[in-house]
């Protein structure tokens, strides 16, 4: 066997795999993971006579063992995902129930579907990987400046990009307000990192909405949009209403294997300012289920809540 055959061998891209999540993944600490025990479970498995999907699924199921949506491994012919973010919980979202608070003359801009429900702005975002311009974001804040309030339902938003979901969030700033910690990984301990390094929300844009604004949140809220329900929860004005996320606090890495596999994973840790590190999901500050009998009458729970609370806030 030639070198170049050994280094792209099944176990030389395993040993590769398992060395480089050992050093540089964020969560081993967190998750309370023991990643040697994995080795010793998973190593004897491995064998260079392997078919390929043999292969890949026995590395995925090593990686799956660390209960993370960020951390994937594509091929050509498969990715490796893990759903422990919201498999297990109530949706806490009906497609159908919403379409009666949308109507039929709901407005489309970029990513974001609007409505007005009495006097309340109601916005729909359920990406954050979507591309928008700042006119659209202009023009919703346009349409909501001189309402009683503004609901903005990320629910079912899996993320995308935080500098997206930072941009939103800035329109709804006051002032500048230091918003988390981040944690870099620095060494190859399972537990060296930087100092907290500090994340500020500016104010962006001609004109920004400071009236009361509801978040509604769900299981299904993961990555950007948990950081978009973090950065929320810090203005005053503002409430998250509905589940606790998914969660998902670290950025990405993409890492290649020898035989052109790609492993994503996280490299860094996300805190609020009191130190709670929000991987495990983001706990909102009035916790409301939807109701089974509301929605056979195409009710929405957390809608109606995040509009009585608005409308508390009104009088």
């Amino acid at each position: 066997m030639i070198e170049n055959d050994r280094e792209n061998s099944h176990v030389s891209n395993f040993e590769l795999l398992w060395n480089e999540m050992d050093q540089k993944y964020s969560f081993f600490q967190y998750k309370n993971v023991d990643w040697d025990s994995v080795y010793h479970v998973t190593r004897p498995l491995i064998d260079d006579s392997l078919a390929d999907q043999e292969f890949f699924d026995i590395l995925a199921g090593m990686l799956y063992s660390l209960r993370d949506g960020h951390v994937n491994l594509y091929s050509d012919f498969d990715r490796s995902r893990s759903f422990e973010w919201y498999s297990g919980h109530p949706e806490n979202f009906s497609g159908m129930v919403q379409a009666r608070y949308l109507g039929h003359d709901f407005r489309v801009t970029g990513p974001f579907m609007t409505q007005v429900i009495d006097s309340i702005g109601y916005v729909y975002c359920s990406s954050f990987s979507d591309e928008f311009s700042e006119r659209d974001i202009d023009m919703v804040i346009e349409q909501f400046h001189d309402l009683r309030g503004v609901i903005f339902d990320i629910r079912n938003n899996s993320g995308g990009l935080s500098s997206t979901s930072k941009r939103i969030a800035s329109r709804f700033s006051d002032h500048p307000r230091l918003v988390s910690f981040t944690l870099y990984k620095t060494g190859p301990g399972h537990g060296d990192f930087s100092e907290p390094q500090p994340n500020y929300l500016l104010p962006r844009g001609i004109r920004q909405f400071t009236g009361p604004v509801a978040v509604l949140s769900n299981r299904r809220v993961y990555s950007a949009a948990n950081d978009f329900v973090l950065n929320m929860q810090t203005l005053p004005h503002v409430v998250i209403i509905g589940d606790q996320t998914g969660g998902g606090g670290g950025t990405p890495y993409d890492y290649e294997l020898n035989n052109g596999w790609r492993c994503r994973f996280p490299r860094t840790q996300t805190l609020t300012l009191d130190g709670y590190n929000i991987e495990g999901g983001i706990l909102p500050d009035i916790k409301v289920n939807m109701s089974r009998s509301h929605e056979r009458q195409l009710i929405d729970t957390i809608i109606e809540t995040a509009i009585t609370w608005i409308d508390s806030q009104s009088r």
